[in-house]
């Protein structure tokens, strides 16, 4: 019987006898070697590489837009640039080589931003996905590329499903949003992927709102801070 939770989102370093806790943890692959994946996959434990597929927080490169994203400063890109596609695949390849069994695909909400690129996006998720050994494909929303999007991946993250975090601390999203929210997390069972939740929360009040309303919707809900701190 596996007691193991069944996923962590841990951006930090090290604490490697917590995240062995948990069925999957993704993580951020600069800051873990082939020793620590190794240790973990030992323990039952699957790591999974963070992957950001439409933003760019390395220095300046030819498939950067000059807009950026304002809470993080990275650059946006032009998705389908050959040498980003390039570049994303490198890091796939890298991470599975490393000892990774699994990718988690971020900045996939692109139809908020620059809709035009959503067929590069499909593309490049769909060129991922074929890397040799990219294993447990988790993607986070990604709404717009649905249901072609459900073709290529394992499971959807759904984000600040019900709590967020804001320049003033944590708290619910407004009532229009949360129904926002639910009408797309109705129809995501239809895809029979897994589905988890991501919430933020800085009190037992508010991550038990956000529990009992992903378990509503079918889905696990983990609740961390805003910089993916707890583990």
């Amino acid at each position: 019987m596996n007691d193991k939770a069944p996923i962590v989102f841990y951006y930090g370093t090290g604490r490697l006898a917590s995240l062995r806790r948990y069925r999957r943890a993704v993580l951020q692959p600069e800051f873990y070697g082939p020793q620590e994946l190794g240790l973990l996959r030992a323990d039952g434990t699957e790591p999974l590489a963070y992957l950001s597929l439409s933003e760019d927080q390395g220095p300046p490169a030819p498939w950067q837009r000059p807009q950026r994203n304002p809470d993080w400063g990275g650059a946006f890109v032009h998705v389908g640039h050959p040498g980003w596609v390039e570049h994303i695949l490198g890091q796939a390849r890298a991470a599975i080589d490393g000892g990774f069994t699994g990718l988690f695909l971020d900045t996939l909400n692109v139809e908020l931003t620059f809709p035009e690129d959503l067929p590069h996006l499909l593309r490049l998720v769909a060129e991922v996905r074929s890397v040799p050994g990219s294993g447990y494909v988790l993607a986070n929303r990604g709404f717009g590329l649905l249901p072609d999007l459900a073709e290529h991946v394992d499971g959807i993250l759904f984000e600040s499903f019900s709590a967020r975090w804001t320049d003033d601390g944590y708290g619910p999203w407004p009532a229009e949003i949360l129904e926002g929210h639910a009408k797309v997390a109705e129809e995501l069972p239809r895809y029979d992927l897994e589905l988890f939740a991501l919430d933020y929360a800085d009190t037992p009040g508010l991550a038990d709102f956000a529990r009992r309303r992903a378990a509503l919707f079918g889905m696990h809900c983990v609740v961390s801070d805003r910089a993916l701190s707890l583990v």
